[in-house]
């Protein structure tokens, strides 16, 4: 399976604290990866880096996608390369409503003018997978959205934009039961009409549990400390974080 995505010696910096250190990671072409760790490891300031925030500065390393090096571009060039990222927390933005909001994310996308009627047929059909209200495409965007809601409407983005590389970002943080359930079906839909490739930062079995997963990657202290197979991602949820993280540093499975 061809390479998407390759990370080498990536050294990032925030406020100037460096906050990862020489991280190493590579993603295959429709492989769906697992990155884990405690709070403040440095899952999402990865994800962030990846998908090119400005509020991040790559100090050393390479990030390269689809064999191309992208580390000096602009997140919205990435964007138009196939890559996507939900948030921890998704923000609202009033005065444009979510369907005009995907509207305009795909025409960015595609560099192309699409018709009215074939969006909202289209936008229609992935809020049916998600079982989402089709009133909230004319609300705006997450404006009075719960915090299941908004997590449905980052997937729904994802659905509807197709992406080739998606992080998402503690998407089932917060989330009930039912939730977690709604949102895992719309990833596998992606998963299955896309075949895109999946970076998940999670600390959540529910959400895994409908996916083959084939890398996880453990992060400490803004090191890849522990990377195995899928079935190690269900191992640190089941026997948490230190059986892996004490004592052992860079240590690789296979």
């Amino acid at each position: 399976m061809s390479e998407l995505l390759k990370i080498e010696g990536l050294t990032v910096t925030a406020e100037d604290k460096e906050l990862l250190h020489g991280i190493d990671l590579s993603v295959g072409e429709g492989e769906t990866h697992v990155l884990m760790g405690h709070n403040g490891a440095g899952k999402s300031t990865l994800g962030c880096a990846v998908m090119g925030s400005p509020e991040y500065s790559v100090t050393g390393g390479k990030i390269y996608f689809g064999g191309e090096d992208i580390t000096e571009e602009t997140a919205d060039k990435r964007a138009g390369r196939g890559i996507f990222l939900s948030f921890q927390n998704p923000v609202e933005i009033p005065g444009i409503t979510l369907s005009e909001f995907l509207r305009n994310a795909l025409e960015q996308q595609t560099g192309k003018r699409i018709k009215l009627f074939e969006h909202k047929k289209n936008l229609s059909a992935a809020m049916s997978v998600l079982e989402m209200d089709s009133s909230y495409a004319d609300r705006d965007l997450n404006v009075g959205f719960s915090g299941g809601e908004k997590k449905k409407a980052e997937i729904l983005q994802l659905l509807m934009l197709k992406p080739r590389l998606a992080i998402l970002d503690e998407t089932d943080s917060g989330l009930d039961v039912d939730a977690v359930r709604t949102v895992s079906k719309g990833i596998e839909e992606y998963r299955k009409s896309v075949g895109g490739t999946l970076l998940i930062i999670t600390h959540n079995a529910k959400i895994l549990e409908e996916l083959k997963v084939d890398r996880t990657h453990i992060l400490s202290e803004g090191k890849v400390i522990r990377e195995g197979d899928g079935q190690l991602a269900f191992d640190v949820l089941a026997n948490g974080f230190e059986k892996y993280i004490g004592g052992v540093n860079d240590e690789k499975e296979n």
